[in-house]
């Protein structure tokens, strides 16, 4: 199996670059919050994106060439294997694993021009497609299993929506002008944290978890400082929010930036002035820390860093 996935990971190291973006070598590292304690679990000439880190501590899920690859944790060298699914192609960078470890959300085109929300079973298989409008992007599930938390384009602008894991019909959380990404709940399912352009610059921003109200009067702002901030991740004691952080002027989340990490308390229900502080610096952006990374201890989190290949 070892030598099978290896010569996967070789012979189309080539496919796996996006259309367009330059070929770069992926690390995909773990560090804890203090900054400290930095692993590099694997270093490879090709493109890997957004880990999601197990609820059980032993594996990785990451996505490269339109696939999702699991990463042991326990294996020494770390080799990626593929997942097989084969009613789906093109998995992008918005996926995550359910509370109880069984269930996979997926973004992918299958048998759409663009990205949908399905689930899966952890071994590819009861594929199921959840969200009817494309494009839609996961980003989050509900701690109790029952909500996916996605973002959806529809007329032209960017808003985010929750819909049960058993399907059903959709329901929207923000109506506002300002494109919205990036839903993420907090541990307890009073919140969804997410980051928006509300403000003039990419800020974090929650809303209670049924949905931010009429005119979106129950969004509150939590980051307002000179970075641009992306996808707020609370970790799983409820204590911690991590998040990647452009520079001033950047717009939405590209790929190939000098970008930071950082790292704040997890806000209680009145909002305080946050003391944020960075965690590292890295060659990032796009694929980094898209979804949830978190370990289940709440020690550590997972990540991507990039460097150009000559």
């Amino acid at each position: 199996m070892r030598l099978i996935a290896l010569s996967l990971l070789i012979a189309t190291a080539a496919a796996a670059q996006t259309a367009g973006r330059p070929a770069v070598r992926s690390h995909i590292t773990t560090i804890d919050i203090h900054g400290k304690g930095k692993r590099v679990v694997l270093s490879v000439d090709r493109l890997f994106e957004a880990p999601n880190w197990s609820p059980d501590g032993k594996y990785l899920l990451v996505n490269s060439g339109g696939a999702l690859w699991r990463i042991a944790l326990d294996t020494k060298p770390a080799e990626p294997v593929k997942i097989d699914l084969p009613q789906l192609s093109g998995c992008n960078n918005d996926h995550g694993i359910s509370p109880d470890g069984r269930w996979y959300a997926i973004s992918a085109r299958g048998a759409t021009p663009a990205s949908v929300v399905y689930v899966a079973s952890k071994d590819g298989g009861n594929v199921r497609q959840l969200t009817a409008q494309a494009p839609s992007y996961f980003h989050g599930w509900s701690p109790d299993g029952k909500w996916l938390a996605y973002v959806g384009q529809r007329d032209g602008n960017f808003d985010l929506y929750r819909i049960s894991a058993s399907g059903g019909v959709a329901e929207r959380l923000t109506s506002h002008a300002a494109y919205d990404d990036g839903p993420d709940y907090s541990p307890d399912g009073k919140w969804i944290y997410f980051n928006s352009q509300r403000s003039g610059n990419w800020d974090i921003w929650r809303m209670p978890a049924s949905g931010a109200g009429p005119n979106d009067a129950r969004a509150q702002q939590v980051t307002r400082d000179e970075y641009e901030d992306w996808f707020p991740h609370p970790s799983p004691d409820g204590k911690w929010m991590v998040f990647i952080s452009f520079n001033k002027g950047t717009e939405g989340h590209p790929a190939n930036q000098d970008v930071m990490l950082r790292m704040m308390r997890l806000p209680g229900a009145k909002l305080k002035a946050p003391s944020i502080r960075v965690l590292t610096k890295l060659f990032g952006g796009q694929g980094t820390i898209n979804v949830s990374s978190w370990s289940p201890d709440s020690k550590k989190f997972a990540f991507v860093s990039y460097e150009f290949v000559r």
